[in-house]
């Protein structure tokens, strides 16, 4: 038995997952429900799963404590303290992050793996290259789009589809929180 695989991502309306130094995490539109909303996602056990450039990222932000505030909102601080795999040719471990490994080699095949041989389900927040690669392969069960009230035209950074396959969406669940941010799950298959 497989288990289940999401990829969980933020995004503006223009789908680019983050924008320029003009912007604060969350686009500045984080309210309470969406952060208990997040809290709660990251409530039940779950393995995390990392490309390298996401691990870097959130280890670097999260080292200190003294990145933004957004950083230090306990659904961040729970999330950092799941089990994680860190997929990647370049890290070794140990790794800044507890109770993380590494796994060398294609993240198709890694991820297929885990799907196969682990008993909680596995999610994903960020790592778009190797999540656009894994949704090709029909590795994400679950595609969770949580769109901020903002267009980044300008400004935007890490466009979260560029380059991916076409894919066709079933919408599972919706809901509006702090009423102008929405969440989507997804069911994707390829087009």
């Amino acid at each position: 038995m497989t288990t289940t695989y999401t990829f969980d991502v933020f995004c503006s309306l223009d789908g680019y997952g983050a924008a320029g130094p003009d912007w604060t995490g969350y686009w500045g539109k984080q309210g309470p429900e969406l952060l208990d909303r997040r809290l709660a996602e990251y409530g039940g056990a779950q393995r995390m799963v990392f490309g390298a450039r996401t691990y870097r990222a959130f280890a670097r932000m999260l080292a200190d404590g003294s990145g933004e505030p957004e950083v230090l909102d306990p659904w961040v601080t729970r999330m950092r303290h799941l089990p994680a795999t860190v997929v990647s040719t370049t890290l070794e471990a140990p790794l800044d992050w507890p109770d993380a490994t590494v796994e060398a080699g294609d993240a198709v095949d890694v991820v297929a793996r885990l799907k196969e041989e682990s008993d909680v389900p596995l999610r994903s927040h960020g790592s778009l290259s190797m999540n656009r690669a894994l949704m090709a392969a029909g590795l994400v069960d679950r595609l969770q789009v949580t769109i901020f009230p903002v267009i980044t035209g300008r400004t935007g950074l890490d466009p979260v589809f560029r380059g991916a396959a076409d894919f066709d969406l079933e919408l599972t669940e919706s809901r509006v929180l702090d009423h102008h941010i929405q969440e989507l799950v997804y069911r994707p298959t390829l087009h």
